[in-house]
């Protein structure tokens, strides 16, 4: 038989990628956690019989798909593509060998054509709870941070290890919401593996290897093409942020040279005493992820593509923790690896990245249980409620930040709806929060205000996992800065952004979500972009009067207008 022509190869490699879009849609589309379904906290991808990534899909974050990417060689090196056969499944949520901590399930299919094993579909999603002290920064070591599940398998030639199933079901508090969820992972590569094995019978073909040879050739050489387009140079990027109990300092050193970029992160701080640790692959995973954003962005994700960013960093540092560090929130410091990159690399590519952002997701785990303070209600519940939330994100070179929207990790932030429907929790407030984009010639985008408290007869432990509290998103060009966190109890009782923290009977959390930092210099924004602000509600009269130099006159004819319904 012929080899198949470029555009028959490149037909197949936009064919796969639509593959491991559907597997990750059919994993929203069954999972039980509404951090997957509702969020998309999640990742899917295909690989050749190497446990090379060959694609990924669209949806999902980088942090999964990044991380991901290596983990199915662990797969291969701990059960042997000998040992492997049809039907077989396998799971982990090794942080070290997955993505990063315990909270992710990721599951693993061997692909096969016949008795020839010719690849692996892989997908990961967070899970609600794992057991031990639950989602948090609290654990001063990884084994109190829930179930460790090794590499091993979830079902052996089509039959589930019913025993595994009742370790986990013994050891979680959401028992059905994370099987279920293992079940969604199992069948969503089932469903990429049918549409794998329909496209080599399409094409004519028994293998992935001429596929896998044009992919990562290609994607390769095209990435080269960018790097080496670019001005090799050194630059240093830092940044600091909350921690848990004292302030963290992120430092990276950035080299651009012929046929890769460096990512050295030398001189940041040490591990920490609580879970905020990172294990190097996530560190990797956001680090790739800020380069190829700035430098490729087009280039579809794949081992070849991610191969020329190389990240180092010191063994025993914040982002490289080793085993037994606590890692639970391992993503509120990996969350903020871009934007420390970016720090660096606006040195040497001006006018290419953005102003800082949010950075970290603005999570929250309420553990909620009768009230203990007087007698309970009858019908009231214990339950885990996970929602994911975000800050406002930095403004652009040439656009503003966007609003309550999460970056670098792209989940989505949770519906009312979904949030109060899993437990007995109530969301009193959630909106856009004015002034909190950092003013400038591009506005930072919005953080959000959000108030949570339990139904009538119930109490409730608040696990926050918030940062910029104390050091807010920085402005760049002369932008200045985002509105910090703030999180406190409804009667002006102070909370830490960080920590497992009680709420008693009938009070609430109110909390304010960071924005975006501002790019250029206010002065320098247009005026009709200001009008646009104000009338919407972004930003208040004082700024628009102090910050942007709107006369009141003007400020009251814009208020008038919008009062009106005057679309602006």
């Amino acid at each position: 038989m012929s080899q198949p022509s470029k555009v028959a190869y490149q037909v197949m490699w936009t064919r796969l990628i639509s593959v491991v879009e559907e597997q990750a849609q059919a994993l929203i589309r069954t999972a039980f956690s509404t951090s997957v379904r509702e969020a998309g906290d999640l990742s899917a991808g295909v690989y050749n019989a190497g446990g090379e990534m060959l694609a990924q899909a669209v949806t999902g974050t980088p942090g999964h798909v990044n991380a991901m990417a290596d983990a199915v060689g662990h797969f291969i090196r701990r059960i042997g593509a000998g040992n492997m056969a049809p039907g077989d499944v396998y799971l982990t949520n090794d942080p070290w060998e997955g993505t990063g901590h315990k909270h992710d399930i990721t599951v693993v299919t061997p692909t096969f054509h016949g008795q020839n094993l010719i690849g692996f579909f892989a997908c990961t999603a967070h899970v609600t709870d794992i057991g031990g002290r639950g989602f948090g920064a609290d654990a001063n070591d990884v084994h109190e941070e829930g179930l460790y599940i090794p590499v091993m398998p979830f079902a052996r030639a089509g039959e589930v290890d019913q025993t595994l199933l009742q370790i986990i079901r013994g050891n979680v508090r959401e028992p059905d919401q994370l099987v279920g969820d293992i079940y969604a992972l199992a069948t969503c590569n089932e469903i990429g593996q049918r549409r794998l094995l329909d496209m080599l019978g399409e094409f004519g073909l028994t293998d992935l290897q001429g596929i896998s040879d044009f992919i990562l050739t290609n994607s390769r050489a095209a990435t080269l093409e960018r790097i080496n387009a670019l001005e090799p140079g050194q630059a240093e990027g830092h940044m600091r942020i909350d921690g848990y109990a004292a302030p963290i300092d992120l430092h990276v050193k950035l080299t651009i040279e012929k046929n890769r970029i460096l990512s050295d992160w030398a001189g940041t701080s040490q591990v920490d005493k609580k879970g905020i640790n990172v294990p190097l692959v996530y560190t990797k995973a956001y680090a790739c992820y800020a380069l190829k954003c700035a430098i490729a962005p087009d280039i579809p994700n794949n081992a070849a593509s991610l191969a020329p960013f190389e990240i180092t960093a010191p063994e025993g540092t914040i982002v490289n923790a080793v085993w037994p560090a606590p890692v639970a929130l391992r993503h509120v410091i990996g969350h903020m690896v871009p934007d420390t990159v970016y720090d660096a690399l606006d040195k040497l590519l001006p006018g290419v990245v953005p102003a800082e952002g949010a950075g970290c997701l603005c999570n929250f785990q309420l553990s909620l249980r009768p009230r203990t303070d007087a007698e309970a209600p009858a019908d009231a519940v214990r339950a885990e409620v996970l929602t994911f939330n975000s800050g406002g994100s930095g403004a652009r070179p040439g656009l503003d930040g966007m609003n309550a929207t999460a970056f670098p990790s792209g989940v989505m932030t949770m519906p009312v709806e979904a949030t109060e429907q899993v437990g007995p929790v109530i969301i009193w407030r959630k909106e856009l929060r004015p002034d909190s984009g950092g003013a400038g010639r591009h506005r930072g985008g919005l953080g959000q205000f959000m108030d949570v408290g339990a139904r009538d007869g119930h109490e409730f432990d608040i696990s926050a996992m918030l940062d910029r509290v104390d050091h807010p998103a920085r402005g760049r060009r002369g932008g200045q800065d985002g509105a910090p966190t703030r999180i406190a109890r409804d009667d002006g009782t102070p909370m830490c952004g960080k920590g497992r923290q009680f709420v008693p009977h009938g009070a609430r959390v109110q909390m304010a979500f960071p924005g975006g930092a501002g790019y250029g210099a206010p002065r320098d924004r247009e005026i009709a972009k200001v009008r646009r602000d104000l009338a919407l509600g972004y930003i208040t009269p004082d700024v628009a009067r102090e910050v942007y130099g709107l006369t009141q006159k003007e400020i009251d004819e814009i208020q008038e207008r919008a009062r009106k319904g005057d679309v602006f």
